[in-house]
């Protein structure tokens, strides 16, 4: 069955707006500042170590409507408050009410894997609903097939932890501590659970706060009007900047996933936007992605939200841009979205989407080609970020064995740009990988090699970034490790001469007699006191033909690590003689020329499929 979901033009501001331009300035860092204080409040309260190191948690402030006014530079956020609406009418809600969900399916994507906890309340102001504030965050542990919750080995959703549909958690100040009793009962770390679910509470209360003084500043009429003018704003400059980049057609890119750890795969993702003249002189934009395999037995599934495409090419053409906001005026610049129902980007429930973030992150990557192809300056392919769960079992100060779980997000190389290189051992976004000090004070292991993967960044013109390498000594008495490693068989793609990304691993006891590879995407290995885990994470790719690198950019990333001497030679022409460059050699070195294509992975080609 097709999806398609249309997007309605915003109405726009009204002729003669409200809110005055240096009053919609004023509101505009407002907001953003009020989001950004929610966020610092959850860092610094929460209890697991995903939230208040790694960072995985995202807030942000809606209008009266529930459109998005202002959120994290995130391109996974969709709908958010719609599947609140269907079950508890806008009409009927109070002051002093929160909601809560993590229902993937019954939220159409708008939460992607169950983990993600979601919050959101109404504000308030003189008895009349002015606007929605939301925070969310990835708890540790809510139950299913293995702790942690995330596993390769699932084959249903069910497998993934408790479903919480949209359920009313406080009722006009009146917390329903039932229903919080029967969500932690199922964490197999309920003091954990608690003390992230009251950290979320405490940000939602706060963004209550700060809308609220907002509110009473500028009065809700103003700050209503604040809202629709950047939405519109927003809209306007993401439709223009598209209309800039894609000519009228279609334009395709595919890209793929390895595999979904059940012996499936790869998976190939194939996107297409059209650009049409509009009946009203206004274009149409469409994206489409009904042309994607099928959904996946293991948990690589992504349920896609329709507000993703929008959002993902409206961070693109932001840009970073401090006088923007993120919001909703990305995915209302796309006209309308086309989903295949069973597809691995639309499965049907009960399919299983735990691991659905190395999915995500080659979407993102599909979005950069489809710029790309249709003329515009977007990064080459990054790495998916990787996954480690290790669960087990170590010895307390009292000699007591006490159970631990330790969830490492690692990260990789983002793709090199056309003008800068790719950026080193990101994580995801604004999310940060764990420090060596904190591993080793909160759980049973010690680090001992952490740095960057030499040689992991796509060759060119501008580098691809480098992964990660982390060796831990595990020191608890066992231990069972999940990995979850992609783009080995599929690097990220380099573009215009650049090329692809190197590829992760994962080893255990690497040198020795007992060394042994693990699956890139297993659960089930078991690893006992002693024992090294080596994990190396993917670079992302270059940009531009490597012979055009200055040679002495080549040599500050050999002296930095970054590219080993063999390959400076081998792929970018550039000799050194002891720590300095070579200039005769090098000369002699790029005379031969190699020819390139537009793409490359692995080998050069016109058109990735």
């Amino acid at each position: 069955m097709l999806q398609s979901i249309t997007n309605a033009p915003p109405s726009g501001a009204a002729e003669e707006p409200l809110c005055d331009p240096v009053s919609l300035e004023i509101i505009r860092g407002a907001i953003a500042a009020a989001q950004s204080e929610m966020e610092a409040l959850l860092e610094r309260t929460a209890i697991s170590a995903f939230i208040r190191e790694k960072k995985d948690f995202y807030t942000a402030l809606f209008d009266e409507n529930g459109v998005m006014a202002v959120g994290s530079m995130v391109p996974i956020f969709g709908d958010m408050t719609s599947p609140v609406f269907e079950s508890f009418p806008a009409d009927t809600m109070k002051p002093g009410d929160l909601y809560w969900y993590n229902d993937c399916y019954g939220s159409r994507g708008a939460v992607s894997h169950s983990n993600d906890q979601v919050l959101l309340a109404p504000v308030f102001k003189d008895g009349k609903r002015c606007a929605f504030v939301m925070s969310w965050a990835h708890f540790a542990d809510i139950g299913g097939i293995r702790p942690g919750s995330i596993s390769p080995d699932a084959t249903e959703i069910f497998q993934e932890g408790i479903i919480i549909p949209v359920t009313k958690l406080v009722d006009e100040g009146k917390t329903n501590e039932a229903t919080l009793a029967i969500f932690h009962r199922n964490s197999r770390f309920p003091a954990q659970s608690n003390g992230d679910m009251r950290a979320l509470m405490a940000s939602v209360d706060l963004g209550v706060k700060r809308v609220g003084e907002i509110l009473d500043r500028f009065s809700a009429e103003v700050v209503s009007d604040a809202f629709s003018q950047l939405l519109a704003r927003t809209r306007r400059l993401v439709r223009s900047k598209l209309a800039e980049t894609f000519d009228y057609g279609t334009h395709r890119f595919t890209d793929a996933i390895d595999g979904d750890g059940h012996g499936n795969g790869p998976f190939k993702m194939r996107f297409a936007l059209t650009r049409e003249a509009g009946e009203d002189s206004e274009d149409r934009f469409i994206f489409d992605a009904t042309e994607s395999d099928d959904q996946a037995p293991g948990p690589v599934n992504y349920l896609m939200n329709p507000g993703v495409p929008g959002m993902a090419l409206g961070l693109y053409y932001l840009g970073g841009d401090p006088g923007q906001v993120c919001n909703a005026g990305g995915p209302n610049a796309i006209d309308e979205v086309r989903l295949r129902e069973g597809s691995f980007l639309a499965p049907r429930f009960p399919a299983p989407l735990g691991m659905r973030g190395l999915t995500t992150m080659r979407v993102i990557s599909a979005m950069n080609g489809l710029v790309n192809v249709a003329g515009g300056g977007a990064p080459a392919a990054n790495s998916a970020y990787v996954i480690s769960i290790m669960r087990g079992n170590f010895r307390n100060e009292a000699g007591d064995l006490e159970r631990f779980l330790l969830a490492d997000g690692i990260g990789v190389g983002y793709g090199a740009r056309p003008d800068s290189d790719g950026i080193d051992a990101v994580y995801f976004v604004a999310q940060e990988n764990y420090p060596v000090e904190f591993l080793e004070v909160g759980y049973p292991v010690r680090l001992r090699h952490y740095g960057v993967v030499e040689d992991s960044g796509g060759a060119g013109r501008f580098r691809g970034g480098c992964g990660i390498i982390r060796e831990y000594e595990v020191m608890a008495e066992d231990a069972i490790l999940a990995v979850r490693i992609d783009s080995v068989k599929n690097p990220p793609w380099g573009i215009d001469g650049g090329m692809s990304g190197g590829t992760g691993r994962a080893v255990v006891n690497p040198g020795t007699e007992r060394e042994r590879l693990l699956a890139p995407l297993s659960d089930g290995n078991r690893l006992v006191r002693g024992d090294i885990l080596r994990i190396e994470t993917g670079g992302g790719g270059g940009h531009g033909h490597p012979f055009d690198r200055s040679p002495e950019a080549v040599v500050e990333d050999v002296l930095g690590g970054y590219v080993s001497r063999e390959a400076a030679e081998r792929l970018y022409g550039v000799v050194l003689a002891g720590n300095r460059l070579d200039e005769a050699a090098t000369a002699r070195a790029r005379a031969a020329r190699p020819s390139v294509r537009r793409f490359h992975r692995q080998e050069y080609v016109d058109v990735l499929a």
